[in-house]
């Protein structure tokens, strides 16, 4: 039983795909179980008379079943392949990541107008695989592209990537398995990680402009780091091409300021601070240096890499292997 709440979530904005699934022969009781439910959350007698979202939501969801119930297998076709979507895997802020029957995932904009986003991470990418096809050492922190579909007026541009889904979490999971915050020894590999994904995307000439917990895939335990979410990345000294209203970003960017590589480390260090335990003082003191609110004041993210690998080694000494894991919860 679905409340009103979780219903609106769940349909609001949503397409057929993103709320029933791929529109498989195999998925049709379990999309009616689900129609069912968000019916009973959104039925007039459930609801106030006057609560105009919940009918909206209510006209919308009947719609979207019946899209879906005449909707075929989705299969999305460019010049050099077919890639038939499977289930959602994540939502972010401007396009949804699918699996596919494949080897690979596919990113689709969410809403047509935000295309020319989609289009920026792919000129972000592309950049970035030549970068470290020289750089090779980089390689594994950024995610790697292997198609794009293109689309005309009205339609949903999509992105292929490598797949990043067996064993990997975002930094927002860490944060919330973690509620008390992270011992500075497990964060330590994670930031060093980040760091270099940073530092090598400066050097390339980009600016992310979106380092938050969502854009960050951790590999609990291989102890790896993708910095993903490259929508809104663009050339350092460009204005954004657009901001998103979850993110909270540093204090040149509110004021209508180009981003500078400054930018990056404000983000990253404030992430740093929301994730870290507390009492983790001297790291905290790190990371509140480099999210002062003059950008020019802020150090870079290449230098940074010495300056925090010489703190970790005042701290805990010579480096060791520390696994890592989030808390099994399942039978909480």
């Amino acid at each position: 039983m679905f409340t009103r709440e979780e219903a609106l979530g769940l349909v609001e904005g949503a397409d057929p795909v993103d709320l029933f699934g791929p529109a498989d022969p195999d998925r049709r009781e379990q999309a009616h179980r689900l129609y069912r439910g968000l019916v009973a959350a959104l039925h007039p007698d459930r609801v106030a008379a006057d609560d105009v979202r919940a009918h909206a939501a209510s006209a919308d969801l009947t719609r979207l079943y019946h899209e879906w119930q005449h909707t075929g297998p989705v299969v999305l076709r460019t010049a050099r392949g077919s890639y038939r979507v499977a289930a959602r895997h994540a939502v972010g802020s401007v396009a949804n990541v699918y699996l596919t029957d494949g080897p690979h995932v596919v990113k689709v904009v969410r809403n047509p107008a935000l295309t020319p986003l989609l289009r920026a991470e792919w000129d972000a990418l592309r950049l970035l695989g030549r970068f470290t096809d020289e750089h090779t050492w980089l390689r594994p922190y950024y995610p790697r592209l292997v198609d794009t579909g293109d689309v005309g007026r009205g339609e949903r541009a999509f992105t292929v990537l490598e797949p990043l889904v067996d064993g990997f979490v975002t930094l927002a999971d860490v944060r919330r398995a973690f509620p008390g915050g992270l011992d500075g020894r497990d964060y330590a590999w994670m930031h060093r990680r980040l760091l270099r994904a940073v530092a090598g995307a400066h050097r390339a000439g980009l600016v992310h402009g979106a380092i938050v917990a969502d854009n960050v895939l951790v590999h609990p335990e291989q102890h790896g780091i993708v910095l993903a979410g490259w929508s809104f990345a663009v050339a350092a000294g460009q204005p954004p091409l657009a901001t998103a209203k979850s993110v909270d970003y540093p204090p040149e960017v509110a004021a209508g300021r180009p981003l500078t590589p400054a930018t990056d480390v404000h983000m990253a260090h404030a992430l740093m601070l929301d994730l870290l335990a507390e009492d983790e003082i001297r790291q905290r003191r790190f990371a509140a240096g480099c999210v002062q609110d003059v950008p020019e004041r802020r150090p870079d993210a290449a230098d940074l890499l010495d300056e925090y690998d010489e703190l970790l080694d005042e701290l805990y000494g010579a480096r060791v292997f520390r696994p890592f894991a989030l808390p099994d919860t399942k039978g909480a």
